[in-house]
């Protein structure tokens, strides 16, 4: 039933994106040609630049449908985890048509500016305008608001967009009001204007593309919920070490470590590892493969002195973020525990080794085991 529904709603998702996209190239294609009549009939470089915007931004639209349809299809072989990052890879196709859109325009508005042309005004090019400007604030908060709701970055990348392509359009309408009140003619300087933030917006989506295909820091307020739930589970004291893998669009496969007493079987941990794989993917869609256990003492009350010494130890180094995972065992005779050290801090590895030397000094009779590990969520 779980899985009817997940297929269900995806299915749902992938066909508000392509509706909305469509809606979207419609909008836009309306613009493109309007403006672009316009602009040649009045000769306004400012005014067909917009066009070329708008038209940029069909066509990232278009991308964003093929995008969506591809990462829709069904794990295979080679991609046991589905193909949701292929969304990512049209997004970064998307932001280099918009750059190169921003490129053509900021040479064309240039040429304006070295061989200027009296451009060519009247009430209907301002009504147009107008019109345009009103589509584009009303198609952004559309968009933008869809793709909230559907959590797609795409969506919401193109409603901001079209959203700013409306305050851009001003400037437009203004230059334009300029010249035919004062006959001072500014349309080449804002069609750079337009131009530059047009590549200023194909940089940044670039960049974020980039930064999703890699790999970036999950939202920590989804990580603080995963943690807090993990922790509400009987017998659980802690939880560490959260990893989630992101393969598209609210598509996480994770591994966490837990922190429970030593006294538990091992049936026992496996009845909570089970009940925490099904609570955490019915509530937040996070499917958690692995769960580590971290044993804590407490057959010897006289450890925890030991482990609280040991913490004053390493949080007297600035730089440390977290210590956890600690169990002392003393027919072994070792100490094992795991630290995150701040990733500002420059030779993490040289504070590593002093607070290996400090502990090691101090408890010489026991084997020390510490993990560097990575501050990979919050």
């Amino acid at each position: 039933m779980k899985k009817c529904y997940n297929i269900f709603m995806k299915n749902r998702r992938e066909q508000t994106v392509v509706k909305t996209s469509i809606i979207s190239i419609l909008a836009n294609l309306v613009l493109v040609g309007f403006k672009a009549t316009v602009g040649f009939m009045s000769n306004s470089i400012a005014i067909i630049t917009d066009a070329v915007n708008n038209l940029s931004d069909a066509l990232s639209s278009v991308v964003t449908i093929i995008g969506t349809k591809l990462a829709g299809k069904a794990p295979d072989r080679d991609h046991p985890f589905g193909h949701g990052r292929i969304e990512y890879v049209t997004s970064l196709v998307v932001s280099a048509i918009i750059l190169y859109a921003g490129i053509t325009a900021l040479i064309e508005s240039i040429k304006k500016i070295i061989n200027p042309e009296t451009p060519d005004y009247n009430i209907a090019t301002i009504i147009i305008l107008i019109a345009g400007i009103a589509i584009k604030f009303a198609l952004g908060l559309f968009v933008k608001n869809t793709g909230k709701k559907v959590r797609s970055d795409s969506l919401v990348a193109s409603g901001i967009d079209a959203f700013n392509d409306g305050l851009l359009s001003i400037s437009v309408l203004a230059s334009t009001i300029i010249y035919m009140l004062w006959q001072i003619d500014l349309e080449a300087y804002v069609g750079i204007l337009v131009s530059l933030y047009i590549i200023k917006t194909g940089i940044d989506l670039i960049k974020e593309s980039v930064d999703n295909i890699l790999g970036t820091r999950v939202e920590s307020s989804l990580t603080k919920k995963i943690k807090k739930e993990i922790t509400k589970e009987k017998d659980i004291q802690g939880a560490f070490d959260l990893v989630l893998h992101d393969f598209g669009p609210d598509k996480y496969l994770g591994s966490v470590h837990i922190e429970v007493p030593d006294t538990l079987t091992v049936a026992d941990i496996d009845k909570i590892s089970r009940h925490l794989t099904k609570t955490i993917a019915q509530k937040y869609g996070v499917i958690l493969h692995t769960i580590g256990v971290y044993s804590i003492n407490t057959n010897d009350k006289s450890i925890s002195k030991i482990q609280q010494d040991i913490k004053t130890i390493v949080f007297s180094h600035q730089g440390v973020l977290e210590m956890h995972g600690f169990y002392l065992d003393e027919e072994d005779k070792t100490i094992s525990f795991d630290i995150i050290i701040d990733f500002a801090v420059k030779n993490r590895e040289e504070l590593y080794q002093h607070i290996y030397d400090e502990v090691q000094t101090k408890y010489q009779n026991y084997a020390i085991h510490i993990t560097l590990d990575v501050d990979v969520s919050d």
